[in-house]
């Protein structure tokens, strides 16, 4: 294996773990506005995943430096081409993070339940995109001979990108419900987890069209295995989450999200965006790569960082361990909105 198909696996790792960990936070986000009865339970949402929101996006700033550095053509291409899109994300979760730090600087109702708003789209729109720009990374777009996009954003709306948006947004909305299941305690425990089981079919239905369309299309035999392991995670973990065993559940739905998305860059390797107009004209992790000492030297400093930004994150997630109601909201017995 050359350095540059490491590097395609390690871009790969980091995507994981970004939808892994940002799934359920955009799945939380969302809940705000579909589980949440009141401002005391919106807080008991917002405070399950505030110490922590801000260490996960930092694997997407992440993969997003290791795909400039290690696939600058990559890069380029995907960000020139998906300019709408990916501007349309970045500004989300700008005003994402604004509305967090700013939502409890006032005590007034109207400014916090603006802000929560914010924090309702800005989950929303963001885990509905991500489905629509990977559905179109995998499935080819209009890439020309000097590898430069040349399509529109009318191309990138077609019915299995599409599907795709729709998959990821039940799919992190389901993730976040079980997260939401396991860190909450009292009502509104009992309901993300009756919430889930409806969730989790709907995703169950649409991640299993999506699912065989990608390898009908362009899968094979290793791409089969992880679409099986990620549709047999989610129908165990709406199971474990029936029988109330929430941990099982949230860990059986991060198994899905993993293998659904290896699944995805499984189909698409060795290619990092086909071209649809030539399959000659497609960008691969050999025509889009640096130089084999720019990726010697990145995959040094991998090692050494790496280990100890997962060490700092899960003791993060450690020492926040614990659940949580609205019986630990300082205001709640006076709220009623």
């Amino acid at each position: 294996m050359q350095l540059h198909d490491v590097w395609f696996v390690l871009i790969a790792v980091l995507w994981i773990g970004y939808f892994f960990l940002e799934g359920f936070d955009f799945g939380v986000g969302i809940l705000t506005k579909l589980l949440a009865r009141n401002r005391p339970e919106r807080r008991v949402l917002i405070n399950t995943i505030g110490p922590v929101w801000d260490g996960n996006e930092v694997w997407l700033l992440t993969a997003g430096g290791a795909t400039f550095a290690a696939f600058p053509e990559w890069y380029a291409t995907l960000f020139s081409g998906f300019y709408l899109p990916l501007l349309v994300i970045l500004v989300c979760l700008i005003v994402r993070g604004v509305a967090f730090e700013y939502r409890a600087k006032r005590p007034e109702e109207s400014w916090q339940r603006n802000w929560e708003t914010a924090i309702f789209w800005t989950s929303l729109i963001p885990a509905f995109l991500w489905g629509v720009a990977f559905a179109n990374i995998v499935r080819g777009v209009k890439i020309d001979r000097n590898l430069e996009y040349v399509g529109g954003v009318g191309d990138l709306l077609n019915p299995f990108a599409l599907l795709g948006g729709l998959v990821t947004l039940t799919l992190f909305t389901f993730h976040g419900t079980v997260f939401t299941a396991l860190k909450t305690v009292g009502d509104i425990r009992e309901r993300a987890r009756r919430l889930a089981r409806w969730v989790g079919l709907v995703t169950a239905v649409l991640a299993l069209l999506f699912l065989v369309w990608a390898q009908i299309d362009q899968g094979d035999g290793k791409s089969l295995v992880a679409m099986i392991m990620a549709v047999a995670a989610l129908v165990v973990a709406l199971v474990a989450n029936q029988a109330g065993r929430e941990g099982w559940a949230f860990a059986l739905s991060g198994v899905t999200v993993v293998a659904a998305v290896a699944m995805l860059f499984l189909t698409l390797f060795p290619n990092v965006m086909p071209s649809t107009l030539d399959a000659d004209w497609s960008l691969t992790v050999s025509n889009a790569s640096s130089s084999p000492y720019t990726l010697k030297i990145m995959t040094w400093c991998a090692g050494i960082a790496t280990p100890l930004v997962l060490l700092y994150q899960g003791w993060t997630y450690w020492v926040f361990r614990k659940r949580i109601g609205t019986q630990h909201i300082a205001d709640a017995a006076g709220a009623t909105h």
